[in-house]
């Protein structure tokens, strides 16, 4: 039986607009990132975005509703980078205690590539909804922060710990730490503070 060639001609031009497709949202998500990073959410105009990526306008609106979208969409890959960096640097630690204190490293790593603390702790929060920015919050992790918690709080006696409100609680400190390290503070100080943290929450010597 030979093969239909006009419905081969047809899969070939559906996989070649996918392509040109998914190459043009590339771009733009591309283009957007450096802009963020170096000029931040609010000094970032779609026409720079536009020709930075060497696409049209049209191109951009076909793709992304507005700029807002566009940012969401480079959040979200910052923030899944940060989960990947504490899952690296947690992977090989034993014990619930050592798990949150390499992980806590592996975060205040992620955060300090340039441009990286100022988009998800302070453009987030101003251009995103409360609801997009709680899915950051997720993405980079502190959904494993709650289990850590529980893990190394497991002697705890209390049944009725807030968990869930008490990694929110920490997952602030984090971020705190975060901006004080990209504005230059010492990162060894801030992560021996979060040590002490984690280890008097979790009852144990630093």
């Amino acid at each position: 039986m030979r093969a239909n060639p006009d419905l081969a001609s047809k899969k070939s031009t559906r996989r070649s607009n996918e392509e040109r497709t998914d190459a043009t949202k590339r771009a733009l998500v591309a283009a957007a990132r450096k802009l963020f990073v170096e000029r931040g959410y609010a000094n970032t105009a779609t026409p720079d975005i536009v020709a930075a990526a060497g696409v049209t306008r049209g191109a951009l609106y076909h793709h992304f509703a507005d700029k807002s979208d566009l940012f969401f969409i480079v959040a979200k890959n910052m923030a899944e980078e940060v989960a990947q960096s504490v899952s690296e640097k947690s992977k090989k630690s034993v014990g619930a205690l050592n798990l949150l204190s390499d992980g806590a490293k592996g975060y205040f790593a992620a955060m300090a590539e340039e441009g990286r603390a100022r988009a998800l702790l302070l453009d987030a929060p101003s251009a995103l909804s409360p609801e997009q920015c709680a899915e950051l919050s997720r993405l980079s992790g502190e959904k494993e922060l709650e289990e850590g918690l529980r893990a190394a709080m497991a002697s705890d006696a209390e049944k009725n710990t807030p968990y869930a409100e008490l990694a929110a609680l920490v997952s602030a400190a984090f971020d705190r730490a975060a901006l004080a390290i990209a504005n230059g503070a010492s990162p060894k100080r801030y992560i021996a503070a979060m040590n002490l943290l984690l280890s008097r929450l979790a009852r144990q010597d630093a």
